[in-house]
């Protein structure tokens, strides 16, 4: 017979699988992140708005603390000492099997989630009808990229593609450039 929790003990469970996610991942993540990895793409959070509620809360209570994104519009969360502290305090009122979970989901998911906060595209149209594309990689923690690419495609069809392409290509792309950079005589 399953154990019926009260909203107060599920609120408590909430956040600290939210820091569990969080020390796990050992990056700082957004918002959008954050909630893609605890309440879209898995039940551990079960309601999208008490998932983003609870980041705040964390916030304002100096478990996490925020800081610039890559994007200027970003902004990134991560434990604070405080927020360790109180994971390693509370840590087995976690169910094992919600560890566990977790704990496999971002094995498996970790470099994707990480690369989807290091390397963005965005395109805006041209007066032309033509797409300016621009592709960025960057280190966490650092608010200015690392590398930019800025191409023009011919069709929002095209802008789109490189988007999607560049997702998985970013590395690859940045590491022949810059190899057939610095091999030039």
């Amino acid at each position: 017979m399953d154990k019926v929790i009260s909203d107060k003990e599920q609120t408590v469970l909430d956040k600290l699988t939210m820091l569990f996610v969080l020390d796990k991942m050992e990056i700082p993540l957004t918002e959008d992140s954050i909630l893609d990895i605890c309440s879209v793409k898995n039940d551990w959070i079960k309601n999208y708005m008490d998932c983003k509620a609870i980041i705040h809360e964390l916030t304002e209570t100096k478990l996490l603390y925020k800081l610039s994104g890559a994007e200027e519009d970003k902004e990134l969360f991560a434990l604070t000492y405080e927020g360790r502290e109180c994971l390693s305090y509370l840590y087995l009122r976690l169910p094992f099997t919600l560890r566990e979970s977790i704990s496999q989901y971002l094995q498996v998911n970790k470099l994707n989630v990480k690369s989807a906060q290091e390397y963005t595209a965005t395109y805006n149209k041209n007066e032309d009808g033509s797409y300016n594309v621009t592709l960025r990689i960057y280190e966490p923690l650092i608010t200015a990229p690392m590398f930019e690419l800025k191409i023009k495609a011919p069709s929002r069809q095209a802008a789109n593609e490189a988007i999607h392409k560049w997702k998985s290509k970013a590395p690859v792309i940045y590491e022949s450039i810059y190899e057939n950079l610095i091999n030039i005589d």
